[in-house]
């Protein structure tokens, strides 16, 4: 049915109003649907991720703040590196480091009575070789000591172990002993062979 203005005016004038508006109402809505509300989701998504932008931001000025001590402490492990690389011989150095350790052992006065490399083994590191040596000697405290001392004197890594002190034998003005020990000398695997697992190698 038609409404006319009349019928209209005859409404209560809250009701009048509410039908004026109506339209505005309706408008208001659409706005919102159609624009405010899928922009304030862009906005607030953009914002979390600005937030999050900030975040890295400042995480990666921390890492530049710390980038000169992480560099000095690179270049220190680096040295580190090349030190202990120029200690540990090739492995077809090996021989002749153990002829200069077993003259070491002559020179500090020793006399060597068993000289038996071992097989070498992975250290548990699994970044070099482990080449044992028994040796067997006779000599004094005094021999045994500037023997150590050579050795540690040395450009190469040779670790000593198991020593056993027996058999004393009183001589002119010192103490001869039997001396039992085990030296250990290194060689840095080669990288294709350093994947493998830690054990004997033959």
């Amino acid at each position: 049915m038609p409404v006319s203005l009349e019928s209209v005016n005859k409404l209560h004038p809250g009701v009048r109003v509410l039908i004026a508006l109506i339209p505005f109402f309706i408008i208001a809505l659409v706005f919102y649907l159609a624009f405010y509300k899928p922009k304030y989701a862009q906005i607030k998504k953009l914002k979390a991720e600005i937030k999050k932008l900030d975040g890295e931001i400042a995480d990666a000025q921390e890492m530049v703040k710390k980038l000169p001590l992480l560099k000095e402490q690179l270049a220190k492990a680096e040295k580190e590196y090349e030190l202990i690389k120029r200690q540990l011989p090739e492995e077809s150095e090996i021989s002749s480091l153990l002829k200069t350790v077993s003259d070491q052992g002559r020179y500090s006065g020793l006399k060597i009575n068993l000289w038996e490399p071992k097989p070498k083994s992975n250290h548990s590191s699994n970044i070099v070789y482990v080449i044992p040596v028994n040796v067997s000697m006779n000599g004094s405290y005094h021999e045994l000591g500037n023997f150590l001392s050579r050795l540690t004197a040395l450009d190469r890594i040779v670790n000593i172990s198991q020593i056993k002190l027996d058999s004393p034998t009183f001589r002119a003005e010192d103490v001869s002993l039997k001396i039992q020990l085990v030296a250990n000398t290194f060689s840095a695997i080669p990288e294709p062979e350093a994947k493998g697992t830690p054990g004997t190698v033959k």
